[in-house]
């Protein structure tokens, strides 16, 4: 069972809205990203995580990591636990970001759930806006940043070879695999992304979660 379906049958409001980064909004700025042991040890291995961590500081104010599975699984994940554990350590004490452990999805709808209850009573936003910079150059690299396996010193690499977005979305995986420190797998993924077409019409959300 999904965990929207977890929250409604405890009596949770569940809305679904479009939300510029993680996963749910417990409070107004309280942001909860929520990663399977594998998707965590994935995003440390191509990038993503200290993207995604940069990201959650940039648009709320106090987010949060939860990693759901059985943390014993790490042993046959990775070849050097100390990795997940280098990892960890870095998201909590350089980015400020606590790290929540839950085994399976019913203990992560339960510790939702608490987050809930300690939101402020009075009322505000629950989806904050994203802050817009003037300076073009800091929207492009944000912009190329967004891609999968790009920080911000691959996206400011690829402006200098590309000059512009634009051109940098057109760029073929041999192209895109020359740039320094991309190689032909992220390049791959890139030029997937971005040539992946939708194909059925459902409603793409993000989940905010809120009024218990």
């Amino acid at each position: 069972m999904v965990i929207p379906d977890l929250l409604k049958e405890i009596g949770v409001k569940v809305e679904m809205k479009n939300i510029p980064i993680g996963d749910y909004i417990v409070a107004s700025e309280t942001v909860v990203e929520r990663k399977s042991i594998h998707d965590f040890i994935s995003s440390v291995f191509d990038g993503r995580l200290f993207d995604q961590c940069n990201r959650l500081k940039e648009h709320f104010e106090h987010p949060a990591i939860i990693i759901e599975g059985d943390i014993d699984e790490i042993n046959q994940i990775a070849e050097n636990p100390l990795v997940f554990y280098g990892a960890i350590s870095s998201v909590a004490l350089d980015f400020k970001i606590p790290v929540l452990p839950t085994p399976n999805a019913s203990n992560t709808a339960k510790l939702l759930v608490a987050m809930c209850a300690r939101q402020e009573k009075t009322k505000g936003p629950f989806l904050k806006k994203i802050r817009k910079s003037g300076n073009i150059h800091h929207q492009q690299l944000s912009v190329l940043s967004s891609l999968p396996g790009v920080g911000e010193k691959l996206a400011s690499r690829m402006l200098e070879k590309f000059g512009s977005p634009s051109n940098s979305f057109s760029a073929s995986i041999a192209e895109l695999s020359k740039i320094e420190g991309m190689g032909e797998s992220r390049a791959q993924k890139i030029r997937n992304l971005l040539d992946a077409e939708i194909k059925n019409d459902k409603k793409i959300g993000q989940k905010t979660l809120h009024d218990i």
